[in-house]
Parts: structure tokens; C-alpha cells; sequence
């Protein structure tokens, strides 16, 4: 394992883990994820082997496998070359703190919804001005703890 990779252990009483969080350990050079089962792991392996503690939320799973897995998912994803496209994380939920609005796909009419009419102007300055006051709307509705940075 590269020098500084951290050993993190999977652990309800850790950080939460974020967007934040998952931007900080992809800059690492790795990681080793250590995943307890049912009660966790004896304290004393915990406090000669592990730098740091990660909770994926404020509830006990039977253990840490699922934890890693999202982990490594929100990690891996921020990594260089793992999207098509690396700017397809800079509007995504979280960033600037706030939710992503609505998505819309084809066709342009499903059951008798439609998609936006100005998503499909091609005013690309509009449907940018769009999105961003949908995703404020959103993130006001539904995440109002969320702040805007």
C-alpha cells in the first residue's frame, strides 16, 4: 500500500461520511477499508491500527461490507478517468451545497408529461439558469439544511 494510506475502519460512532469526505480520500494516494461484523472489532485492534473511523449514516448495519461498497463507490467515481466525462461532477448533488434538479431523457412527451420546453431550446445560457434555480428550488424543498456555497 502507497505511504499515507490511511487504514479507515467502517464504524457507526466515525465521521459521517459526505461528498466532502469522498473528495478527500480520493486525493489520497489509497486506503485500507476494515469492516467490523455484527459488534464491531476488539477496541485494542482499533486503537494500534486504525487512523480514522467513517460512519455511511446514523444507523447500525450487521457490518461493514455494505458501508465499504458505498465508500468505494463514492470514491472511485471522483478518481480521474473512471467518468466518461470529469465534468459531469460539477453539478451533481452536493457540489456548491445544494441537490441536483430535475433530469429529464426522451421522448419529449411520456404519459402526457413533457420535458421543459426550454431544455429543449438549445439556449444553452437558459437551460443553465434553469437548472440552477431548479436545483435551489429543490434543495429549499426537500434538503433546507443544506447550505448553498
Amino acid at each position: 500500500m502507497p505511504e499515507g494510506s490511511p487504514v479507515i475502519y467502517l464504524s457507526p460512532s466515525g465521521r459521517e461520511f459526505d461528498q466532502g469526505e469522498a473528495a478527500r480520500l480520493a486525493a489520497l494516494p489509497g486506503m485500507i477499508l476494515f469492516a467490523g461484523r455484527y459488534e464491531g472489532v476488539d477496541q485494542r485492534v482499533v486503537d494500534l491500527g486504525v487512523d480514522e473511523e467513517i460512519s455511511i449514516g446514523d444507523y447500525v448495519l450487521s457490518g461493514g461490507e455494505a458501508p465499504a461498497m458505498v465508500l468505494i463507490e463514492g470514491i472511485v467515481r471522483l478518481l480521474p478517468g473512471v467518468l466518461g466525462n470529469p465534468e459531469s461532477t460539477r453539478t451533481e448533488s452536493f457540489q456548491g451545497g445544494i441537490l441536483e434538479g430535475p433530469q429529464y431523457t426522451r421522448p419529449a412527451i411520456f404519459r402526457g408529461s413533457e420535458v421543459p420546453e426550454v431544455l429543449r431550446s438549445g439556449d444553452h445560457a437558459a437551460v443553465e439558469r434553469w437548472r440552477s434555480e431548479k436545483a435551489r428550488e429543490v434543495t429549499r424543498q426537500r434538503r433546507p439544511d443544506l447550505k448553498e456555497s
